[in-house]
């Protein structure tokens, strides 16, 4: 290192420390330089006025992007307590020039596909695996110092002798006070990295050669306009580098045909919980949030963090007094002094918690190395940092609807029939098909298609490239979307992966998307012969013929394609079914009930404006299903699963009388029938697997099938019966305990097998006639449910049912 009197004032440090950064700050204070340079990209020079905006809130980073690519992306993060973000800022109050002298992006992006070359300092390329590959070492020098000094833990030691240690302060003296030279640390640091360099040489970093070339010619750049008055901020690491005697010419050989790429870069937010991660600008820190509480304490740093801490457990409704917080702060010191260390650290202060506050438990600790170890910080940077057009449109979308994006992540529960709702979810879905994955609908919340959207949001510093990439397709997100969902229209080659796109469309509100969309539909259904494809991509039409519900949207269209699909799907599901094996057939069970329910959300007649073709309305097709139902039912070649099912799902309708399902279900458990076929059937029958939970209580309320089954399997040889039982067991475990309980009870009880018929009732298990007594005590409830307090009694039950 030298000093101002003879020449650049190097002030070696660590990428996030906060030692580093108070010591910065005081060398800046002493010194007072008319320039100053950092390790930084130059293209970023002109956003470095953007970091006095009072608007300007850390942790952010430097984003640069390819152009022409911008998923290849790097960061350069700085957090409030990064030696970087403080000499910026100190140059910006003091009126210093200020310059970053780091290899320039437009070389780095170049160089990150390129095997020949190891990663920089920039986050989000891997040439640093690269490295370590080639190399077999990477020289970590924190590492090499703490086993030096006899540390096991190279976190422990530089918080030793540097993060709790005044600036200038001796190795093992008190806090440093003006009186101390603040350039002390700086000097002993940059001797110690000078013996690495001449032990490791380049220690696997073999980038930084070319780095340092780069960095040597910007300070020689530098002294012809300020002279010797700059001071120059960089890893420590690089300072042995920046002062060995080189020539300009060779310097300049080692920057000699470096690839290029045109780069964008500009300031994004960044989080606490990024910075944690071990990638990218000089490796990752453990504890954010708590090198950011070293930084911001203006003194007595333990004794305030241990009150944070109690705060977050009392609000966590632990009970945490103060005199736990005294105890601990008395213990986390012993400790310290037990342990040769001249302050209470992160371990000394999580041991003492762990010991008074969580009794022992280290299960609270999760807690608080989530919230205040690592913590939720998320930046913020002002609407006049550059951005592409998306983002921008982004932007005003988020504020326009009162959608912060978070690091935290968070439920958000949608009312569709609410203006501001419906056009969050809107957003939401057109993200999430330009790829940009911020909420993610919460499964088992809310249903696909109703008046209610469940989604889980939480806002990665990424997501900033995954719009820079998505600009391609539009300046605003609309437009993307919509170019977005065009172009996969007409790439897609599978039926399903099309219906898929027609829904997301619809749930996007991509109304011009829709005819490019179709198109590809109408195409690829026309030459999928597949009736396993066609049952796969029905459901999806389906339910987008219910959205226009509450979206408002205009789903006519559709109509045609689903009418077709679902008329194909009826004439060759039969021959489909014959002749299939086990695994084929439970395969076409769940398209058989996937179909079924597709075809009851179609429109009913009175919706019909479909565009179908004459004779095949939605009657006609809910008529040719049950036709093909029944087909399937009566076929010997279908296998007993799927003939059980069509059966149940005929009865269901009540297009199958109860009589012939008895009569169906007698000849499938006959003696002549293979008792793993019969199980199978009833399997298909009674529901089995949970996909039918209902099918128990159809047994339980017809008690002539339930001695059916009862008198089946009695009859079952002994030698058959282990074949049969993991059929059975499959089946009559999906059903409710309550279910199970009475079944035992009527088969203990004898069913009634020679009982009279009761094919007089409409609906299994329910008396032929309505008692109207009973129903008129339901009349109340439903108005209130429906709003519909002053309709009569026919249209409310109309209108229920």
């Amino acid at each position: 290192m030298t000093d101002g009197a003879t020449g650049p004032l190097l002030l070696g440090v660590r990428h996030h420390g906060p030692g580093s950064a108070r010591a910065v700050r005081a060398a800046l204070d002493a010194a007072a330089p008319a320039a100053v340079l950092i390790e930084g990209p130059p293209e970023g020079d002109a956003l470095l006025p953007l970091a006095a905006d009072e608007r300007m809130r850390p942790p952010v980073a430097l984003l640069a992007h390819a152009v022409d690519d911008p998923g290849r992306a790097s960061f350069w993060p700085m957090a409030e307590f990064s030696p970087e973000w403080v000499a910026v800022r100190w140059a910006l109050d003091h009126g210093a020039a200020v310059r970053f002298i780091d290899l320039p992006a437009t070389h780095t992006l170049a160089m990150a596909g390129d095997p020949t070359w190891t990663d920089g300092e920039g986050e989000g390329a891997d040439g640093g695996e690269a490295d370590e590959r080639r190399h077999g070492l990477r020289v970590d020098p924190i590492a090499v110092l703490a086993g030096t000094a006899g540390y096991d833990d190279p976190e422990r030691w530089w918080e030793d002798v540097v993060e709790h240690r005044g600036t200038g302060a001796a190795p093992n003296g008190p806090p440093a006070t003006g009186a101390h030279n603040p350039l002390a640390v700086f000097a002993q640091l940059a001797d110690a990295m000078a013996a690495l360099r001449e032990t490791y040489g380049h220690g696997g970093h073999e980038r930084d050669l070319v780095r340092e070339a780069h960095m040597r010619l910007q300070i020689r750049a530098a002294r012809k306009t300020h002279g010797d008055g700059i001071a120059v901020v960089c890893g420590a690491w690089h300072v042995p580098a920046l002062t060995t005697r080189t020539t300009v010419t060779a310097d300049r050989a080692l920057l000699k045909g470096l690839p290029k790429v045109k780069t964008g870069i500009t300031w994004v937010p960044w989080t606490h919980r990024r910075l944690a991660r071990h990638s990218g600008y000089g490796a990752g820190i453990d504890s954010p949030g708590w090198y950011g509480h070293l930084f911001g304490a203006p003194d007595r740093p333990v004794e305030r963090w241990l009150t944070k801490v109690a705060g977050l457990l009392r609000d966590e409704g632990r009970i945490v007094s103060s005199a736990h917080v005294i105890e601990a702060v008395r213990l986390a010191g012993t400790l310290a002094a037990m342990r040769g260390r001249p302050l209470a650290g992160l371990t000394e202060t999580i041991d003492a918690v762990r010991a008074v506050m969580c009794d022992g438990s280290d299960v609270p600790l999760d807690l608080i190395r989530d919230r205040l170890i690592i913590g939720d910080a998320l930046g913020e940077v002002p609407d006049t940092a550059p951005a592409v057009p998306l983002q921008r449109d982004l932007t005003r979308l988020q504020r326009t609807l009162r959608l912060k994006p978070e690091a935290m992540e968070r439920d958000l529960d949608l009312d569709l029939r609410k203006e501001t709702d419906a056009a969050r979810s809107l957003l939401l879905h057109r993200l999430r098909l330009l790829g940009v994955g911020w909420g993610e609908p919460a499964a088992g919340r809310a249903g696909t298609g109703t008046f209610r959207e469940s989604w889980r949001l939480r806002w990665e510093p990424e997501l900033h490239v995954r719009v820079a990439e998505a600009g391609v397709w539009g300046t605003t997100v609309l437009a993307a979307a919509t170019a977005r969902a065009e172009s996969d229209a007409t790439s897609a080659t599978a039926l399903a992966d099309v219906t898929s796109l027609a829904e997301r469309c619809l749930l996007a509100g991509l109304s011009d998307a829709l005819p490019v969309v179709m198109r590809a539909l109408a195409d690829r259904a026309a030459l999928d012969a597949d009736v396993g494809h066609l049952a796969q991509a029905l459901p999806a039409l389906a339910r987008s013929l219910r959205y226009g519900d509450v979206r408002s949207t205009d789903t006519a269209a559709l109509g045609g394609v689903a009418t077709g699909l679902a008329l194909r799907i009826c004439v060759g599901l039969p021959p489909a079914c014959t002749g299939l094996d086990a695994d084929g057939a439970a395969e076409m069970r769940g398209h058989l009930d996937a179909v079924h329910s597709a075809i009851r959300l179609l429109p009913g007649p009175a919706d019909a404006g479909t565009g179908g073709a004459a004779g095949s309305g939605p009657q006609d097709v809910a008529g040719r299903w049950a036709d093909a139902l029944g087909r399937l039912a009566g076929r010997d070649t279908v296998p007993g699963v799927l003939r059980g099912r069509a059966a149940r799902l005929l009865l269901d309708d009540g297009r199958l009388a109860e009589d012939e399902a008895a009569r169906l279900m007698g000849l499938a458990l006959s003696p002549g029938t293979p008792p793993a076929e019969a199980a199978a059937w009833i399997e298909g029958f009674v529901g089995g697997g949970g996909a039918d939970p209902g099918g128990g209580m159809l047994l339980v309320h017809d008690e002539r099938l339930l001695g059916l089954v009862d008198a089946w399997l009695t009859g079952v040889p002994a030698e058959a019966f282990t074949d049969v039982l993991p059929l059975l067991r499959r089946t009559f475990s999906a059903y409710e305990p309550g279910v199970r309980r009475t079944l035992g009870e009527l088969v203990r009880r004898g069913p009634a097998v020679d009982g009279p018929a009761r094919a007089e009732a409409a609906v299994p298990g329910f008396a032929a006639e309505l008692d109207a007594c009973r129903a008129d005590a339901v009349l109340p409830l439903l108005r209130l449910l429906l709003g519909t307090e002053d309709t009569d009694d026919d249209e409310l039950l109309g209108a229920g049912t």
